[in-house]
């Protein structure tokens, strides 16, 4: 990864944090994107080598999805992989300046517009990879189109679930439309990990991710582990589509499968991005 850049949202705690150090390790330089200054600042601190940045941004707001996304195209000539990973779980329903249930607007939203936006960059880096950070708990989801922002009935985890599985259908759909560009696009479950996870969302869902996280959660080293090989090992040049547990393929639900879905979120959220 020596001499490499890599975008990487999501980086100032967890796995997301992890994965930028090992990635720094092996020579890659990080560019962040933060939402706390303190944290941005202090994770920068621990990484290793030289030229590494951060961006601040709110990723839950579509003009700062935006914002960020120009100025790191302006900043950066090529991007060897970009990472998105930012994302959150909230116990009640929230509603962003854009009319977007938050989850969706973070966890969904975020890495379609970064994508596109970065894209360019991406195709004019030989090799270069987006690796998005979905979860196992797409499992439990199922998508009603007619309800994209949960306004029917909210719930904290079912929603966040649905969200994930959006990320799988995103990385499907985009894996797609840039075949035969040489950018590469996958994503992944990393594990149910002891991090600041859920510890924000408020109510039960904080208390239950808390107690979980004690009895059954593995570190944020084992958990950014599939991140850094999906980023970085040569076993994986060239395959993209997928979806990936403990540094192997595996297969997502018949809901996460699903081409015609995966068309249809691609064309509402591109609208709703205003692309």
């Amino acid at each position: 990864m020596k001499g490499k850049t890599i975008v990487i949202t999501g980086a100032t705690s967890g796995i997301g944090e992890v994965a930028a150090m090992r990635l720094a390790e092996q020579g890659a330089r990080i560019v962040m994107v933060a939402r706390d200054r303190a944290r941005g600042e202090a994770t920068l601190a621990k990484l290793k080598g030289t030229g590494h940045a951060v961006h601040y941004a709110d990723l839950s707001r579509l003009s700062e999805m935006k914002r960020v996304a120009r100025e790191l195209g302006e900043a950066e000539r090529s991007i060897d992989v970009l990472i998105n990973n930012a994302g959150a779980l909230f116990n009640s329903r929230i509603v962003t300046e854009d009319g977007l249930e938050k989850t969706f607007a973070l966890n969904h939203m975020s890495y379609f517009v970064m994508t596109n936006l970065l894209l360019d960059r991406l195709k004019a880096t030989p090799g270069a990879r987006i690796v998005s950070t979905a979860s196992d708990a797409h499992r439990r989801a199922k998508l009603d189109f007619s309800d994209l922002q949960a306004a029917k009935s909210y719930s904290g985890f079912p929603v966040y679930s649905r969200s994930k599985l959006c990320n799988i259908l995103f990385t499907r759909e985009l894996a797609r439309r840039i075949t035969g560009t040489g950018v590469t696009a996958n994503s992944l479950h990393p594990g149910f990990v002891a991090t600041r996870f859920g510890d924000e969302s408020g109510g039960l869902v904080s208390l239950g991710a808390r107690v979980a996280k004690k009895v059954g959660a593995i570190s944020p080293e084992e958990g950014a582990k599939t991140i850094v090989y999906l980023a970085s090992s040569p076993a994986v040049a060239g395959a993209s589509g997928g979806y990936y547990y403990k540094e192997k393929l595996t297969t997502p639900t018949a809901e996460a499968q699903n081409d015609a879905d995966a068309k249809r979120l691609w064309d509402i959220s591109a609208k709703i991005a205003g692309f």
